[in-house]
This record gives structure tokens, C-alpha cells and sequence, in this order.
């Protein structure tokens, strides 16, 4: 298995091209969308049929099986992504719209995902700002980071998040 999702190594270009049909199977892409837990989306059949397609062309975490959940998680977020994008989350987060005074994820929502205490809570925390970003956001980027959350890929949102300024007081 490769390490990360990308558009060169066959695991990211069939993670890429399930998300692309998925815009036309709106039966699987609700049934993901509905799934309020990673055990409810590891247990759907969408993502056992995309499971089957990745294991078939190198994903293997036989050895980490935790990635599994971590694949199940980015899968069931990347339901709610209606737009591929080539800015990284964190940035996608703090985009603000053209005349709006705040970022589309508050400051405050945005630590509380870095301070998401397990993946579960991680999931839930993005699966509910997704809307916030109009469902923009780039999908391999989303999918490497969940897979990889820690201490790394925290930091490297809270370097890449525009945070507002303070106002005086």
C-alpha cells in the first residue's frame, strides 16, 4: 500500500473516481450521508464494494488495521464533498465568502476539531463543518489527512488555517 492517497498510485485514482461517480449512484452517496458513526459506514455495503476496489489494487492494512476505520471515516466524509478542490482543508475552512467578515469554520469550531479526542469525535466534528464550505474541499487532501490524523497533520492545519484577526478592545 502506498502511503498516501494521490492522483499518480492506483488506491488514490480509485478513491478519486468512486467520489467522481458517486455524484451519479445517489443511492450509495445516501446511504453514506446518513451514517452518523465510521461503524455505520464501515458496515454499508457502498463502502464494502469501494473496500473491495482499493484492496484489489494495493490497499492493504493488514498489518494497521486501525487505517481501515480511518479509510471508513474518510469514505463517509467524502459523501458530503460536492466539490473537488484544489485548496487543502484547513484552508478550505478558513476561506471566507467575498464580503463576509468570518472564515466559513469559526475559530472556535476549528480548535475544537484539532482537539477532537478520537476519530469518531474527528468525524462527527467535520462531517458537520463540510456544509459550512458549501461541500468544497480537496478530496485527497481530506482523505490523506483523516487517514493520517495526529500530531503532524494538526499542526500543519493550524499553520495552513487563516486565523482572524483579533479586534481591539
Amino acid at each position: 500500500m502506498s502511503d498516501k492517497f494521490n492522483q499518480e498510485n492506483a488506491v488514490g485514482k480509485r478513491l478519486l473516481e468512486w467520489w467522481q461517480r458517486l455524484e451519479d449512484d445517489r443511492a450509495s452517496r445516501a446511504v453514506l450521508r446518513r451514517a452518523e458513526s465510521i461503524t455505520a459506514v464501515a458496515l454499508s455495503a457502498p463502502y464494502q464494494r469501494l473496500y473491495r476496489i482499493l484492496r484489489n489494487v494495493g490497499w492493504n492494512a493488514e498489518d494497521k488495521p486501525y487505517l481501515n476505520d480511518r479509510l471508513a471515516a474518510a469514505v463517509g466524509l467524502l459523501a458530503h464533498v460536492k466539490q473537488n478542490s484544489d485548496v487543502k482543508p484547513a484552508k478550505s475552512m478558513s476561506q471566507r465568502e467575498p464580503g463576509a467578515d468570518r472564515p466559513a469554520v469559526s475559530e472556535l469550531r476549528f480548535v475544537r476539531l484539532l482537539e477532537s479526542p478520537d476519530m469518531d469525535a474527528l468525524f462527527s466534528g467535520v462531517r458537520r463543518v463540510l456544509p459550512l464550505m458549501d461541500g468544497r474541499i480537496n478530496v485527497l487532501a481530506l482523505a490523506n489527512d483523516i487517514l493520517f490524523w495526529g500530531d503532524r497533520v494538526k499542526k500543519d492545519w493550524a499553520y495552513t488555517y487563516e486565523w482572524p484577526a483579533k479586534s481591539a478592545a
